[in-house]
């Protein structure tokens, strides 16, 4: 018996015999848009793969620049703001820049005092000029001060104290004894941190004891190893060292760009 051909079926007309469906291929307009589509994706990826490549490269030397400048150890870790990088480079400004470094040695001072941990944030950081500096607009920062490096600064044992603002210092001497005072952590000039309203909490204050305490906090404590440019802002406590906090403008970081 003849049997028509209509068993071919298109998508969108109604379903006979088996229910099977055929699918015709896409048109040429649309296998343009796809690979069109394709192509673009194809561009952008690579676009952010080489602006990728350009803050790889500027957070490089901003770690180079600050590394050289305050003497680190190791490199510090950088991190650049905002997307395209590109753009930002050939207008010559990073919008902005985060940085943290660890152990900045301390130097110049009678009581040197090195900073545990710097974390930064820098805006308008510049991208040209020297590749051994750098400089930003504007800047804030944080340097945690272990009690370990305070004690070590001070000459007596630093710790946190029941208050919040203080911390407690213990003097000690042979066949003398310990004494421990209460004092109040502050700001003053100079990024200079001063140790108030010292307070006997525990022990008897005797005279050699007295005269090591009144050396170790009678004149505030300079840090003589943060960028010039900053300036001392506030001091917290903490359980483990005090948070020194510093805002500027205009700062530079080179060699011996360390205030004194």
């Amino acid at each position: 018996m003849y049997q028509s051909h209509r068993d071919e079926q298109y998508v969108g007309e109604p379903c006979y015999g088996d229910g099977s469906v055929y699918a015709s291929p896409p048109s040429r307009t649309r296998r343009r848009m796809i690979i069109a589509a394709a192509s673009l994706a194809a561009v952008l990826a690579g676009g952010v793969s080489v602006d990728r490549i350009a803050a790889v490269r500027a957070e490089s030397r901003t770690a180079k620049a600050f590394q050289d400048g305050m003497g680190t150890a190791g490199r510090p870790s950088v991190h650049v703001r905002g997307f395209p990088v590109l753009n930002q480079l050939a207008a010559g400004s990073l919008d902005h820049v985060d940085l943290t470094a660890h152990d900045i040695p301390a130097g110049g001072s009678t009581r040197p005092l090195p900073v545990t941990k710097l974390t930064v944030g820098m805006d308008g950081l510049k991208t040209s000029g020297s590749a051994d500096e750098a400089h930003a607009d504007s800047v804030t920062a944080t340097a945690f001060l272990s009690y370990a490096d305070v004690s070590s600064a001070l000459g007596v044992r630093v710790s946190q104290g029941d208050e919040s603002g203080r911390v407690d210092a213990t003097a000690s001497l042979p066949l003398v004894g310990d004494v421990t005072v209460s004092a109040a952590v502050s700001a003053a000039d100079g990024n200079r941190i001063a140790f108030t309203d010292v307070r006997a909490e525990q022990g008897e204050l005797l005279p050699p004891l007295k005269s090591l305490l009144d050396r170790a906090l009678d004149e505030p404590l300079p840090l003589q190893n943060v960028p010039e440019g900053l300036r001392l802002r506030s001091v917290t406590t903490s359980e483990d060292g005090i948070d020194a906090r510093f805002t500027g403008r205009s700062v530079t970081f080179h060699p011996d760009s360390s205030s004194a």
